[in-house]
């Protein structure tokens, strides 16, 4: 970031502050702890990092102390923390882990503090997965919406226009699946999914299916609604994709993305994440960004901003004070500039964004899109027994890739297994 960045964001924030209440002298020296895995993610690290600047500026004598846990111990440290009466002061989650810290009541209840200040949640991308009991018990920071990248050399190979709807999606993949060296083992590939990860990143791979096909796991009540046509629908359609080879198999989501931004596959799903490896990549000149050909396009929630219970009331205005800079206008606004990443505001100023990444306006779109339909990764009822739903449905799936099963008998024995998790 250049100093004259820094100093405009330092600024912005400061102005904005500085109507706030006097600290009082309780609070004159205070470190408040904060515990992130963005620590060093480029982008996401930068504009953290500046927030905190901007706070501590506004807020003489307060320091935010800034300290990484890496991802893959992320959970358990947290869950040790809290447990041992020692939660940071801001508290910062993945999206799909702080149910069980809502659940066992270490999350405060931000609806009387939203309702304070008179902030409008109205549009706010994401925000509804935030509400836990009736509680809204953190604040979405990053709720994105799926692209489609292609490859255009490709395509106009074989004279295929760019896919809108899942049969011409469909179609173009089995035409660009291809035994380039005749050697029987196909080379080139039509899309590409990671099969080899964990089991949720599994069933990320298989939503957009589902979804289109009008299917999903719970409804919004939590009630199980895997048994129903439309969700063989979405089975099928998943099945027809791995079945025919028309993805690689048993590869990582990095070993996939990798093989499109080469140029060995032709149509590629993804978060806005993708772009940076197609930049990268080999045949960073063939491929475009396009919208996802599916009638509501997948869309998750990330990562969320929260207050610990059991801090003290003093402590908790201040961590307030620090969750409103950072859903700002102003810092909204560098949610994009800053950190790449479609910021939930509606209200923030996007504008020029696209001069450094050209279908800004797309993820904005789809982000949009995904989270107006009420779409996310973790399914409403089954949120604190995920990981278990979730290597079911993978296990299940399997056996009806491997077996051959018909997915009308699959989506029975999913229900079943899953109204048991959900009771």
């Amino acid at each position: 970031m250049t100093g004259l960045l820094r100093k405009s964001l330092v600024s912005l924030a400061v102005a904005a502050l500085l109507s706030t209440s006097a600290l009082t002298p309780a609070l004159a020296q205070t470190t408040l702890k904060f515990i992130s895995w963005q620590v060093d993610d480029a982008g996401n690290g930068e504009w953290w990092k500046s927030a905190i600047k901007a706070f501590e500026e506004a807020h003489e004598g307060v320091t935010i102390e800034f300290t990484k846990v890496e991802r893959g111990a992320y959970a358990d440290t947290m869950t040790t923390l809290f447990a041992g009466g020692q939660p940071p002061h801001i508290v910062h989650l993945a999206s799909f882990e702080f149910q069980s810290f809502a659940d066992t009541g270490w999350l405060e209840d931000l609806d009387p503090w939203i309702k304070r200040d008179g902030l409008d949640m109205t549009g706010w991308a994401g925000q509804s997965v935030c509400q836990w009991n009736g509680q809204t018990v953190c604040i979405m920071m990053s709720y994105f919406g799926f692209i489609m990248a292609y490859n255009k050399a490709i395509l106009e190979a074989e004279g295929i226009e760019v896919p809108t709807t899942y049969e011409e999606f469909l179609a173009a993949a089995r035409a660009t699946t291809k035994d380039l060296n005749a050697d029987g083992i196909p080379d080139q590939f039509g899309t590409g999914h990671e099969t080899r990860g964990g089991a949720g990143q599994y069933l990320t791979e298989m939503l957009s299916y589902i979804i289109d096909a009008g299917a999903y796991w719970t409804d919004k009540d939590g009630k199980v609604t895997i048994d129903t046509p439309e969700m063989v629908e979405g089975l099928t359609r998943w099945k027809t994709i791995i079945s025919e080879g028309l993805t690689p198999v048993d590869m990582s989501a990095g070993d996939v993305r990798r093989l499109f931004a080469d140029g060995r596959i032709a149509l590629k799903l993804d978060g806005p994440w993708l772009y940076g490896t197609m930049q990268d990549g080999a045949a960073s000149a063939d491929t475009v960004v396009a919208a996802p050909p599916f009638t509501v396009p997948l869309g998750g929630s990330s990562n969320v901003l929260a207050i610990p219970s059991e801090i003290t009331d003093e402590e908790k205005e201040l961590v307030w004070e620090f969750i409103k800079l950072t859903m700002s206008p102003e810092f909204q606004r560098t949610y994009a500039t800053v950190g790449g990443n479609t910021p939930p505001s509606p209200k923030a100023d996007i504008s020029g964004v696209e001069e450094t990444i050209p279908h800004f306006p797309l993820l904005v779109k789809t982000m949009q899109a995904a989270s107006d339909g009420g779409i996310d990764r973790i399914p409403a009822g089954l949120e604190l027994n995920y990981n278990e739903f979730s290597k079911m449905i993978q296990e299940e799936t399997q056996r009806m890739l491997i077996q051959d099963l018909d997915p009308a008998d699959v989506v029975k024995t999913m229900q079943a297994q899953a109204e048991a998790l959900a009771n």
